[in-house]
């Protein structure tokens, strides 16, 4: 009888080791510059309107740009992902929103910067699910949640990177110094990830043509495994297949669990994508200046970063739980940043604790909902996850550029921010039972919930 590697047992008995730093760190060093390219043009913003004489209003636009290209990003490369690998579709991510990141240097109009955002935007949005869907795919399980937000974590740090970038930088070499900077990074990063990135095991195991690399990379990662020529690789966690289909996203305990993902990642991601980038424009507009109003930006960021710390273990040890908790906290506060008569130092302390929760909560859906779809869907599925998530985040800006032009003060936005979160908290709250189900099924391989009936879902309380 043929020998037989249980991929996803081997995965699991690891300890984190070189391995996973180097999977994690090339990870990090992708989310770092996704992060500080996605968030550039709101350090920039408060500049745009005094040199090329636009309106605030005209902002909305310009801040959707590349979040509305990124809304194609996450299912055409998560297609590439699950299609051609992991590895294949980070690098080409990288190189694509690289080069057209350093295009926009060389913007000089609003239409010109709003079309490069979007092209760019494909691929930053692109990049994000498929690094999130590969550190999940090597991350053992006890700690799959914290591997999985230690890669991700790039992203807060490189968003607080620009703030540090614009603030030193933009007055000596102008705004086109994020760009310069913004561009030539992740074309950097995306030759390290064609040197050292390993392709997703899970995912070589399912395609029988690529044993060869799939052998390597298992050498790698656990140097100790035998393997012989009539050697079968399985994955007993999850159905073994290679061929996937939108409707099974919807399979089983999904159907309820994907469209409340969904839900979560529209919210958090308007509401992120909404203080992160009219902020700044409110402080410019009390009369603070614009590195002080960049500084806001980056501490929201420093606290995200710090939030995302803090909530791993929990995210590991109780799954989705930190998360609507995270969702409550928020709502406060991020309707107080917009209560007139503030202080400049209250307002920095609200943005870091609005950038802890709203930061550490999408960091936990992400985590928990990387975990509910089977490899062979993953990338898909987490993608579909980003791309609605990206609807919010196209919205955030438009309505608020929609509203300042009907003369809406800008402190109203952040009251009609706050109003959203609740909508967020109710969604995670009916999501809990259901993901705990889910949970408990995975280990069993009854991965797509194939044997529960819509009878037996009746009786989950949604």
């Amino acid at each position: 009888m043929a020998d037989c590697v249980d991929i996803a047992a081997v995965i699991d008995k690891q300890k984190f080791g070189s391995f996973h730093l180097v999977v994690v760190g090339l990870s990090f060093l992708l989310m770092l510059v996704d992060g500080y390219d996605n968030i550039s043009i709101a350090y920039i913003a408060p500049v745009l309107i005094k040199e090329w004489g636009i309106d605030k209003s005209a902002l909305g636009p310009l801040f959707s740009a590349g979040l509305f290209g990124g809304l194609f990003g996450p299912p055409l490369f998560g297609y590439l992902a699950d299609r051609f690998g992991r590895k294949f579709a980070v690098i080409l991510g990288a190189f694509f929103f690289g080069l057209f990141t350093l295009a926009q240097v060389w913007a000089n109009s609003l239409g010109s910067m709003m079309a490069l955002r979007f092209i760019a935007g494909i691929g930053i949005g692109g990049v994000l699910p498929i690094t999130v869907a590969l550190n999940a795919e090597f991350a053992p399980r006890r700690i799959r949640a914290s591997m999985t937000m230690l890669g991700f974590i790039g992203v807060t740090l490189g968003s607080a990177l620009g703030g540090v970038v614009a603030s030193r930088f933009m007055g000596s070499y102008g705004w086109q110094v994020i760009f310069w900077s913004g561009g030539f990074a992740p074309i950097a990063v995306g030759v390290l990830a064609l040197l050292f990135f390993p392709e997703s095991l899970k995912f070589l195991s399912l395609r029988p043509a690529r044993r060869a690399e799939l052998v390597r990379v298992l050498h790698k990662l656990a140097p100790g495994t035998v393997v012989s020529a009539d050697t079968r690789f399985v994955l007993s966690d999850e159905a073994n297949r290679a061929e996937f289909a939108f409707k099974d996203l919807f399979e089983g305990w999904l159907a309820w669990i994907t469209p409340l993902f969904w839900m979560a990642n529209v919210i958090s991601l308007l509401v992120f994508f909404f203080v992160n980038q009219w902020t700044p424009v409110l402080l410019a507009s009390t009369g603070i200046p614009v590195d002080r109003a960049a500084l806001a930006t980056g501490l929201f960021m420093f606290g995200g970063f710090v939030g995302v710390l803090a909530i791993m273990r929990p995210v590991d040890r109780f799954g989705l739980i930190p998360v609507p908790i995270l969702f409550a906290i928020s709502i406060p506060a991020v309707g107080l940043i917009g209560f007139a008569g503030l202080s400049e130092w209250a307002v920095m302390a609200l943005m870091g604790v609005a950038g802890f929760c709203l930061i550490a909560l999408q960091f936990g859906i992400i985590a928990t909902e990387s975990q509910v779809y089977p490899t062979y869907i993953r990338s898909w599925g987490v993608g579909s996850c980003f791309a609605f998530g990206r609807v919010g985040s196209v919205i955030g800006p438009l309505v608020g550029g929609a509203l300042l032009a009907r003369d809406v003060q800008v402190q109203s936005l952040f009251y009609v921010a706050s109003a959203m979160l609740v909508i967020g908290l109710l969604a995670t709250i009916k999501l809990l039972p259901l993901y705990r189900l889910r949970m408990q099924d995975m280990p069993r391989g009854d991965t797509m919930g194939a044997a529960k009936t819509s009878n037996e879902m009746e009786g989950v309380p949604l």
